[in-house]
C-alpha cells in the first residue's frame, strides 16, 4: 500500500452542534436547532408537488431526499453528537467494498457479491461497547435490525466485532450504479446518513459517472469524504492515481485522503494481506482513537448536510408556489367554462329564445293566439272576457305545452352542460399540468356526466311543480272564482312559465312579434286572475326557482373538475410554510454560530 494521496478532511466548526459537546450534553443551541430541523421536515413532508410542471419531477426527488436525509442522518445524529463515527463504504460494482470491509475488520463480517446484481441487507460493523447506539429509534430508522445475513434490502444487519476500535462504525452499501433500482436507491439512502463516505473504486471504474455524480453532491454539502483506489495494477497505479487525485481537486475535493489498495491474493476467508490495508485502517483507527480529529468529521459533514438541507428547501418552495398558480388556473378555466354555460341557458330561458318551435306551437293552440293577438289593442276589460273564451274547455293543450316546456329545458341544459365540458376540458388540455389530469380523469371530463340527463329531468319537473304550487297557493282565496275555474291551475301554471321567458331581446324579425305577442297574452291571462302585481311577484319567484335549479346541476357538473383539482391536496399556504421553517434553521446555525465564537 502507498501512502494516502492527502491527508484527513478538513473540518469546520458545524454551528448546528455548537452547543452539544459541552458537559451538560445537549445544550440550548441544539435544542433549538433540532426544534428547526423537525419543523423543516414536517414543512417539507406538507408539500405536495402533483402536478406535471417543468421541473416538477426534479423537485420532488429533491423533496424525499431532504426528507430521507434529515429523518436518517441529520436528526438523529444532531441528538447524538457523540455517537461512533458512520464510515460508509460505497462505490461502483465490482470495485471491492465488501473484500474491504472484511479485510479492514479482519474478519469475514460481510459476503461480496459474486453474481451481479447482488441483493442482500447492508452490513453495519461496530465495537460491542457501541450496540447502544445503532438502535431502531437512532440511525436509518426505517431499516430493521437484523443480526444475521439476509437479502432483505429493508433490514440492516448489525455486527458487533472487537476488532473495531470503539467511536467508529463501518457500513457497507450496495453499489451505487447497479443496475438493480432498490439496490441504488438504499445506496443513495445509506452515504446520505454517512458521516464518512468511503469510496471505492478501481482503475476500470474510477471516471464512470454515476460515482462522480455522489461525489459532486458530497463537495457541494461539505461532507468528509476518502476515496479508495482498489484493484488496480501495479503497472497502473502511478498514472490512474495521478489522474483520480486531478479529478477530485478539479470537482473540490482536494482535501480528501486517496488511499491505494494494491491487487493481492485474497484468503480462503476472503481478505486482503493485511499490509495492503495497513493506512486505510491506521487512518481510520486514528480518527477512533482522537475524539476532537472524529468530532470534526462529523460536525463538517453535519454542518454541511444541515445548510444543505435549508438551501435546498427554497426550489421546493418555489416549485410549490407554481403549484399552486397551475391549480388556481385550471380551477379558474374549469369555472369560466361552466360559467359560461349558465350564463348561456339563464338568457336563453329569460330572452324568449324559449318560445320557439315546439314550446310555442303548444301555446298558440292553448290560447287561440290567431285570434286574440288581432284584440291585443282593446280595453282591458274586453280582452279578459276573449282570453277566458279562448282557454276554456283546454286542460289537455295546456298539459301539452307543459311537455314542450320541460322537453325544451332539457336540451338547453345538456347542451350547454356538454359545450361547457367541452370548453373546461379543452382549456385544461393547453397546459402540461391540465393533460395529465385528463388523462388520468376516471371519466371522459370532455362531455357531460351520463347521469344530467337524469337530473336534468328531475330539475325540470321539480321546478313546473314548483310554478304549479306557487299558482296554487296564490289563487288558494280565488279558487271559485270563473276565471280561476276557467283557466285552472295547469294553464295558469304554463303562463306562468310563458312569462317567466317573456324577455325577447334575443329575438328579431317576426319572431319577436309572435313570442312577445304569446308572453302579454300569458301576462294578461294572469293579471286577469291574480293582478298585474301579484303576476310581477310570481314571475321572479318561478325565475329564482329556475335559476337555483339550473345553477344546482352546473356545479354538480362543475365538481368533477374542481374535484380532481381538491384531490391533490395542494395548500398555497405550504410554500411560505417551508421557506420561514429553512429561514428558522439558518436563524439557529447564525445562533449557534454567534455563541461558539
Amino acid at each position: 500500500m502507498t501512502t494516502p494521496q492527502g491527508s484527513a478532511p478538513n473540518p469546520t466548526p458545524a454551528a448546528g452542534a455548537a452547543g452539544a459537546t459541552g458537559a451538560a450534553g445537549v445544550g440550548t443551541a441544539t435544542t433549538r436547532m433540532v426544534t428547526a430541523l423537525v419543523r423543516l421536515r414536517q414543512a417539507l413532508t406538507d408539500v405536495v408537488l402533483p402536478l406535471d410542471l417543468p421541473g416538477a419531477a426534479d423537485q420532488r426527488a429533491s423533496q424525499t431526499e431532504l426528507v430521507a436525509q434529515l429523518e436518517d442522518y441529520v436528526i438523529p445524529r444532531m441528538t447524538t453528537i457523540e455517537a461512533p463515527l458512520l464510515a460508509v463504504v460505497g462505490g461502483s460494482t465490482g470495485a471491492g467494498k465488501s473484500t474491504l470491509v472484511n479485510s479492514l475488520v479482519g474478519t469475514h463480517v460481510t459476503t461480496p457479491g459474486l453474481l451481479r446484481p447482488t441483493t442482500r441487507s447492508p452490513v453495519l460493523v461496530h465495537n460491542p461497547a457501541d450496540a447502544q447506539w445503532f438502535g431502531q429509534d437512532r440511525l436509518l430508522p426505517e431499516l430493521e435490525r437484523v443480526h444475521h445475513a439476509t437479502n432483505d434490502p429493508k433490514a440492516l444487519q448489525l455486527v458487533a466485532s472487537d476488532n473495531v476500535p470503539v467511536g467508529l462504525a463501518i457500513l457497507d452499501a450496495p453499489d451505487v450504479d447497479s443496475v438493480e433500482e432498490q439496490n441504488r436507491l438504499l445506496a443513495a439512502q445509506l452515504l446520505a446518513a454517512a458521516d464518512l463516505w468511503i469510496f471505492v473504486t478501481s482503475a476500470a471504474r474510477y471516471a464512470d459517472q454515476v460515482p462522480w455524480d455522489f461525489l459532486r453532491s458530497a463537495a457541494e454539502r461539505s461532507t468528509a469524504v476518502a476515496v479508495v483506489l482498489d484493484r488496480t495494477p501495479a503497472d497502473a497505479v502511478q498514472t490512474v492515481a495521478t489522474h483520480l487525485a486531478r479529478m477530485l481537486a478539479s470537482r473540490g475535493l482536494k482535501d480528501s485522503p486517496l488511499f491505494i489498495v494494491h491487487e493481492g491474493k485474497v484468503s480462503e476467508e476472503g481478505l486482503l494481506p493485511a499490509d495492503n490495508v495497513a493506512e486505510v485502517r491506521g487512518w481510520l483507527d486514528m480518527l477512533a482513537a482522537d475524539s476532537g480529529a472524529r468530532q470534526a468529521v462529523v460536525r463538517q459533514t453535519l454542518e454541511g448536510a444541515v445548510r444543505t438541507v435549508s438551501r435546498r428547501a427554497h426550489p421546493i418552495a418555489d416549485a410549490s408556489v407554481a403549484q399552486a398558480e397551475a391549480a388556481a388556473r385550471l380551477r379558474q378555466d374549469a369555472v369560466s367554462a361552466y360559467d359560461e354555460g349558465l350564463r348561456a341557458i339563464l338568457a336563453a330561458t329569460a330572452d324568449g329564445t324559449m318560445l320557439r318551435g315546439e314550446v310555442l306551437a303548444r301555446w298558440q293552440e292553448f290560447v287561440g293566439t290567431g285570434e286574440l293577438l288581432k284584440s291585443l289593442e282593446a280595453k282591458v276589460s274586453k280582452l279578459r272576457d276573449r282570453l277566458v273564451n279562448a282557454v276554456k274547455g283546454k286542460p289537455q293543450q295546456a298539459e301539452q305545452v307543459q311537455v314542450a316546456v320541460e322537453s325544451g329545458l332539457e336540451l338547453l341544459i345538456l347542451e350547454h352542460a356538454e359545450h361547457a365540458a367541452e370548453r373546461a376540458e379543452a382549456s385544461w388540455l393547453q397546459l402540461e399540468a391540465g393533460r395529465g389530469l385528463v388523462e388520468s380523469a376516471p371519466s371522459d371530463l370532455g362531455r357531460a356526466s351520463r347521469d344530467l340527463r337524469r337530473k336534468a329531468e328531475r330539475a325540470v319537473r321539480d321546478w313546473q311543480q314548483d310554478v304549479l304550487d306557487m299558482v296554487r297557493t296564490e289563487g288558494a282565496d280565488k279558487k271559485s272564482t270563473a276565471r280561476f275555474l276557467a283557466f285552472g291551475v295547469n294553464g295558469l301554471s304554463v303562463a306562468l312559465m310563458v312569462v317567466v321567458f317573456a324577455n325577447t331581446a334575443g329575438l328579431t324579425g317576426a319572431e319577436v312579434g309572435i313570442a312577445g305577442g304569446s308572453a302579454v297574452v300569458g301576462q294578461k291571462l294572469l293579471e286577469a286572475v291574480f293582478g298585474d302585481q301579484a303576476v310581477r311577484s310570481l314571475a321572479e319567484r318561478a325565475r329564482k326557482s329556475l335559476e337555483v335549479r339550473v345553477r344546482t346541476l352546473f356545479a354538480d357538473e362543475q365538481v368533477r373538475y374542481l374535484d380532481m383539482l381538491d384531490n391533490l391536496r395542494i395548500e398555497p399556504e405550504a410554500a411560505e410554510k417551508l421557506r420561514q421553517a429553512a429561514r428558522r434553521v439558518d436563524d439557529a446555525r447564525y445562533a449557534a454560530r454567534i455563541g461558539a465564537s
